[in-house]
C-alpha cells in the first residue's frame, strides 16, 4: 500500500509531535502508527530496517523514520518522514534555550533545574539498566562493558577509540549459533542507486561546511567541524555519546558548563523528537558570546552537521538492508558496540552523578589513571534523584511527569529553605 502525500505528512508529523520518551518509546510509536494502525509496513520489513538502523552512527528513530518514509515514497519520502521527525524539536529547543540564556539564573529557576538534574541523573541510570537486561548476556559482553567503562572513566581514553575498538573485537569473533546463513544479493541497480544518494547528500553535507571554513567565522566552523566528527562517531545513541561531547565541550572548548550541559539533557527529555537534539543547545551556546544572531547561526549549523549525515546513511544505504543486516562480522560488532555502550553510559551515569549530587568535581591524577573527587554534598540533590528513581524505574511514571515533579519538589523546597540547600 502506498498513502498519499497528504496521509504520510499528518501521520509523520503526529510521530514528530508525540515522540517524546527517548528511542525506544519513539521506535514503538512508529511501529503502532505504520504496522499495526495502518500497515505500510509488515513487522519482517519494520525490524529489519531497526536492525540496519542501529548499525549506523546517529540517533536510530530518527533514521528508522526516514527509512519508512523511504521505503513508502522514495527519496522524498525519507525527508519528509525525517524532517518531521526532527523540526518540532528543533523548533522547541530553539525557545527553550533562548529562555533558558535569558532567565536561567533567576534562583527560582535555578532551584527547578536542580530538580530536573536530579531527575535526568535518574533517567540515565534507567538506561544503563535497559540496555544491560539487553546487551550484557554473556560473559564476553560484561567484560567489554567493564573494558570500556574503565577506558573512559579511569583512563581517559577517546570515546571514538573504545567504540573502534569494540567495533573490531567484535567483528572477529567467532559468529553466534544464531547467526543468519548467507546474505542476499542486492536489488539490480543498488550501487548506483547508492553512488548517487551519497554523492548527492555528501554535497548537502560537507559544501555548506566548505563555504563556512572559506568565509564564514570561525565559531561556525568550529561547531560543524566539531558536530560533523560527532555525527560520523555516535553510534549507541545519543547517551553514548554525551560523555564525549561534555569533554569537548564542557573541558575542552568552554562552550558551556557541567551543570548547563545537565540541563541542556533535561530540556531535551522534555521535548520531542531525537534526544540527540541536546547537541542544537550545545551548540547554541557555544556561539551565544558572540551575539544571540550567532547563537541562532550555531544551532542551524548544529542540525545541518548533526542531521545532513542522518539522510546520507539511509538513503545509500537502504538499498542494501536485506544484505547488510544478515552480514555475521557486522552483527558481530554490532553486538559489541552496544556492550561497549552499556559501560560508556555507566560513566556518563558517575560523571552526571558528581555533578549533580556535589557543589565541586575536581580530578585527581595517578599517572595513567585520572579520578573524579567530588566534594561538597548536596542533600536536596540526593532527595530528589532518589525519589526520580523510584517514580521512573519502580513506578513507570512517564519521563515528562517525573521531571515535572521533581522540578515542582525542588521549587518547594528552595521555597522553604536557602536555594541551594
Amino acid at each position: 500500500m502506498t498513502p498519499s502525500w497528504r496521509e504520510m505528512g499528518r501521520t509523520f508529523g503526529r510521530i514528530g509531535l508525540l515522540s517524546f520518551g527517548g528511542p525506544a518509546a519513539q521506535i514503538a510509536l512508529m511501529h503502532r502508527e505504520l504496522v499495526e494502525s495502518r500497515g505500510w509496513l509488515d513487522e519482517r520489513r519494520f525490524a529489519a530496517a531497526l536492525s540496519f538502523c542501529m548499525l549506523l552512527p546517529g540517533p536510530e528513530a530518527m533514521q528508522l523514520a526516514t527509512y519508512c518514509g523511504w521505503r513508502l515514497r522514495g527519496a522524498r519520502g525519507g525527508l519528509l518522514a525525517g524532517g518531521l521527525f526532527v523540526l518540532p524539536g528543533a523548533a522547541v529547543i530553539f525557545a527553550l534555550a533562548g529562555l533558558y540564556a535569558a532567565h536561567g539564573e533567576l534562583p527560582a529557576v535555578r532551584a527547578a533545574f536542580l530538580g530536573v538534574q536530579a531527575a535526568v541523573l535518574a533517567i540515565v541510570v534507567q538506561a544503563v539498566i535497559r540496555l544491560s537486561r539487553r546487551a550484557l548476556r554473556t560473559r564476553a559482553s560484561v567484560a567489554v562493558a567493564a573494558l570500556a567503562f574503565a577506558a573512559l572513566f579511569a583512563l581517559a581514553i577517546p570515546f571514538p577509540v573504545v567504540i573502534a575498538a569494540a567495533a573490531l573485537w567484535g567483528s572477529a569473533a567467532p559468529a553466534r549459533p544464531d547467526a543468519p546463513g548467507p546474505a542476499p544479493a542486492p536489488a539490480a541497480g543498488a550501487a548506483a542507486e547508492s553512488l548517487r544518494a551519497a554523492l548527492l547528500w555528501g554535497a548537502i553535507w560537507l559544501a555548506p561546511l566548505a563555504a563556512i571554513a572559506l568565509t564564514g567565522p570561525p565559531i561556525l566552523w568550529e561547531v560543524g567541524a566539531f558536530f560533523s566528527r560527532l555525527a560520523v562517531l555516535t553510534f549507541g545513541g545519543a547517551y553514548a555519546v554525551l560523555a564525549w561531547v561534555a569533554q569537548e565541550a564542557v573541558a575542552g572548548r568552554g562552550w558551556l558548563t557541567a551543570e548547563q550541559m545537565i540541563d541542556a539533557l533535561g530540556l531535551a527529555e522534555a521535548t520531542p523528537g531525537p534526544l540527540i537534539l541536546v547537541t542544537q543547545f550545545v551548540g547554541i551556546f557555544a556561539g551565544l558570546p558572540e551575539g544571540r544572531g550567532m547563537a541562532v547561526a550555531a544551532g542551524l549549523v548544529t542540525l545541518h552537521a548533526t542531521f545532513a549525515p542522518c539522510f546520507l546513511w539511509i538513503f545509500a544505504g537502504a538499498p542494501w538492508l536485506e544484505t547488510i543486516t544478515t552480514r555475521p562480522r557486522l552483527r558481530g560488532a554490532l553486538d559489541a558496540v552496544t556492550a561497549a555502550v552499556v559501560g560508556v553510559i555507566g560513566n556518563l551515569a558517575l560523571w552526571f552523578a558528581a555533578h549533580v549530587l556535589f557543589r565541586t568535581v575536581d580530578e585527581a591524577a595517578f599517572g595513567a589513571v585520572h579520578l573524579l573527587v567530588p566534594s561538597g554534598a548536596r542533600p536536596a540533590a540526593f532527595a530528589l534523584a532518589a525519589v526520580s528513581a523510584v517514580l521512573l524505574i519502580r513506578l513507570r511514571w512517564p519521563l515528562a511527569a517525573v521531571l515535572a515533579a521533581s522540578a515542582a519538589a525542588s521549587l518547594a523546597l528552595h521555597a522553604g529553605s536557602a536555594p541551594g540547600s
